[in-house]
């Protein structure tokens, strides 16, 4: 960090601090840990500081999953709190979402960092479309499926999270809306699936990036740096209450088409980033 003129260290701590307040509230209003935005933010910040592109993009993902954890547990929170929330989907996703996030980091320990921004691109690109032009007849049942197919999409879900550093919530809301689950219900049950696979996932990118502490900037654990930790976890929690009360008083179609919106704009960021 030496060499940074004081004038654009402020600057990038005001763009965390507002990347903050926005990660939030998209916390709360889609259900998600705010990663999407978490990550770009942070993608701006790492290359001003002239961090190595081959880490780059790996500490931004865990420093992302690192600064949702306290969000996401908020927001699962509030929207339990007024009995959303599906709890047995919940349990029965979090041990196989465990394990897809532990392939996830250690795909970061080995992987390039162009692999986890395609990935991110496809993701969010591919929830965003759907969400967009989603036709009520495409349904794959009328209810949840059996415990196997249920712990396939608990798979799915911790390792597309651990691969571009968001909680799951996103990919969750799919699955369920998938068998008819109100989009409300989905975004709150997929709040609560965030909390084990974003602590996961935290822990998880700290010990793959630890082989590359030389490379990584003062004050990081593993690919998880502590600076961006602090300024941007406090915020972005106590601002995810304000977005999940505004989620309760959305219609179904506006939560989708602003949700759709949303996924759109993060996977472009990273189109550009990778020409």
């Amino acid at each position: 960090m030496q060499g940074v003129p004081l004038s654009e260290i402020l600057w990038l701590v005001a763009v965390i601090v507002a990347g903050g307040i926005v990660t939030g509230l998209l916390a709360g209003l889609f259900g998600i840990g705010g990663g999407g935005i978490i990550v770009p933010v942070l993608y701006e910040v790492f290359r001003a500081l002239d961090v190595p592109e081959a880490v780059r993009m790996q500490l931004c993902i865990g420093t992302s999953l690192a600064i949702i954890v306290p969000t996401t547990i908020r927001s699962y929170r509030t929207h339990a709190a007024r009995g959303a929330a599906l709890p047995t989907v919940v349990r029965q996703w979090a041990l196989p979402a465990i394990c897809g996030v532990a392939i996830g980091a250690l795909t970061a320990a080995l992987a390039p960092a162009a692999v986890f921004k395609l990935a991110f691109v496809i993701i969010t690109a591919s929830l965003g479309l759907k969400t967009l032009f989603w036709n009520n007849r495409w349904h794959l049942g009328d209810k949840l499926p059996g415990r196997a197919a249920m712990s396939g999409y608990g798979l799915l879900v911790g390792l597309s999270s651990s691969l571009i550093g968001v909680s799951g919530g996103a990919i969750s809301s799919m699955a369920l809306m998938l068998y008819r689950v109100p989009i409300h219900q989905a975004v709150a049950t997929s709040a609560g699936v965030g909390v084990p696979v974003t602590i996961a996932g935290m822990i998880g990118y700290v010990l793959a990036g630890w082989r590359y502490q030389p490379l990584l900037p003062p004050l990081s654990l593993g690919f998880v740096s502590i600076i961006g930790v602090v300024l941007m976890a406090p915020i972005s929690s106590f601002s995810a209450s304000f977005g999940a009360r505004l989620a309760h008083r959305l219609s179904r179609r506006r939560l989708e088409i602003a949700f759709g919106v949303f996924m759109l704009s993060v996977a472009l960021r990273f189109v550009i980033s990778l020409i």
